[in-house]
């Protein structure tokens, strides 16, 4: 009997019957509270007035009409770049120890955002919370004794001034409680090489030395992690490798582009946990196995705010209009895409995160992510969201029976005509005019914006196949592989034209 594991799923078990549900919407109001109390005296609480604010009642309200929206290029300009140069107590009592290094998609220039302790000590938290929601899983108690492989980016930090910086996956990793590190793999020395080719052909080497029950890590970077082993121990699938995996909580992006390629390198059924760690913080995971929708972290480090998704809120650069309305919880409605705001322990305001979401479940805060601002392609009134784009080529995976786990496009001119121009990352043999005519058919069933635009402004689609593969070289060549490095889904004209000649020099 594993003796172990039964030890840790019954504290998990018991933990989970005795922590009370309280209400998310309860949970925020007091979250926000205690923001604005933990940062009334700092430079950017002075200037907000954040003693006024919680003055009255209805603070919540205040806030929100007090204090304006910012974007990563806002606060930085504004606040971070004071905290950057070394000032205490700017957006955030004190300084933080590290800085998260992002550009969410490729791209050449990182984001440099505060990440405080108090952040990490959240992170871990929620870390763990997700743990417990294990018990509501149906999992043998002999996987709590098995190891757990995080993919993520390396936990080697860099010194700059007087702060660390790496990705936010590499300075989770590098906080990781010390009861934990007897299960965490690949290791700290492995972890901690930069070279993402270098560190996956060690993982491969060493892969059979680990009793692999977990994975966790983004989908397109975790399956080619997978490849590797299999290809190295010559093997059908990663079961034959790491018989004991049960589980991959998946990170960064929607799972559902990548579920029939994932599980084709599988020999077992493997149960899929939904997790959203941003650069930003912890936002949300998986809770029940009834729902691929994850639920907010409500009480813990981080106010939600909602902005509906709608085109006159959204400016050019993706950034929000300043009179856009931002609903609290409590205002929220299903099935409704939200732009998603938060304000956190890092000193992150009222900050848009670039993330659109809708709730399956308000009352259980249960969200799913539908795309990103700048993923939404409206150039000739289409209004089609990363979602909308996801649920047409899902329909066309079942239609002919292929695998599409990434694509890109960009509106073009074609002989002085508005086109759809898509980038479909795939093996299949299926004649680009034939993917073309579906896709374009399946937008127009699906959205009645599309349609019309299809009928004045938008000529037509034009598809182009290419190996799955260019899609993440194309991710090296801009800036890494690995981490937390996501492909554009929408570009713009100067972009889309890079990429066509990255393309056009991988294939020849």
């Amino acid at each position: 009997m594993a003796i172990l594991g039964s030890i840790i799923k019954g504290a998990i078990d018991l933990r989970d019957s005795i922590v009370s549900e309280s209400s998310p919407i309860e949970e925020q109001q007091k979250i926000l509270k205690k923001l604005l109390e933990t940062a009334r005296d700092t430079a950017f609480g002075k200037y907000y007035g954040f003693s006024k604010i919680l003055e009255p009642e209805d603070f919540q309200t205040q806030f929100s009409e007090k204090v304006p929206y910012f974007d990563y290029h806002q606060m930085k300009a504004d606040w971070w770049d004071r905290t950057i140069e070394g000032l205490e107590d700017i957006t955030w009592p004190g300084k933080p120890s590290y800085f998260a290094l992002s550009s969410g998609t490729t791209g050449k220039t990182s984001k440099r955002i505060p990440v405080t302790d108090e952040m990490i000590e959240a992170i871990r938290t929620t870390g763990i919370k997700q743990v417990g929601a294990l018990a509501n899983f149906d999992l043998p108690t002999d996987f709590f004794e098995k190891e757990i492989m995080m993919l993520g980016s390396s936990t080697d930090l860099n010194e700059r001034d007087e702060f660390l910086e790496g990705e936010i996956s590499g300075i989770s990793a590098s906080n990781i409680p010390f009861w934990f590190r007897g299960y965490y793999k690949p290791g700290e020395e492995i972890a901690k090489i930069d070279d993402w080719d270098k560190r996956v052909a060690t993982i491969a080497k060493r892969a059979k030395e680990w009793d692999i029950g977990a994975l966790s890590g983004i989908p397109s970077w975790m399956e080619l992690m997978m490849k590797e082993v299999i290809k190295y121990h010559d093997a059908e699938t990663i079961h034959d490798v790491w018989p004991n995996l049960q589980v991959f909580t998946s990170g960064g992006v929607a799972f559902q582009p990548y579920e029939k390629s994932f599980r084709q390198l599988c020999g077992k059924e493997v149960t899929v946990i939904d997790t959203y760690l941003a650069s930003e913080g912890f936002i949300a995971f998986q809770q029940r196995p009834e729902t691929t929708s994850m639920k907010l972290v409500t009480d813990n480090g981080i106010y939600f705010e909602f902005v509906p998704f709608k085109p006159e809120y959204i400016e050019e650069d993706g950034s929000l209009s300043q009179d856009a309305p931002a609903l609290t919880l409590a205002e929220v409605e299903e099935d409704t895409d939200y732009v998603l705001i938060i304000s956190t322990v890092s000193g992150a305001w009222r900050y848009l995160i670039g993330d659109t979401i809708a709730f399956t479940d308000v009352e259980k805060a249960e969200i799913k992510i539908t795309g990103r601002t700048k993923f939404f392609l409206n150039v000739v009134g289409s209004q089609l969201s990363v979602n909308k784009m996801e649920t047409a080529l899902r329909e066309m995976e079942e239609q002919f029976d292929i695998k599409i786990p990434e694509f890109t496009l960009a509106a073009v001119k074609i002989d002085g005509e508005f086109h759809h121009h898509w980038y479909l990352g795939t093996e299949a043999t299926v004649p680009a005019t034939k993917l073309a005519e579906a896709l374009d058919s399946t937008l127009q069933e699906a959205n009645k914006n599309y349609k019309v635009a299809r009928g004045k402004s938008l000529k037509g689609v034009k598809v182009t196949t290419v190996p799955p593969n260019v899609f993440y070289e194309w991710s090296g060549a801009n800036k890494k592989k690995g981490g937390q490095v996501k492909m554009e889904r929408v570009m713009g004209e100067e972009k889309f034209a890079d990429w066509e000649a990255f393309v056009k020099e991988e294939l020849e």
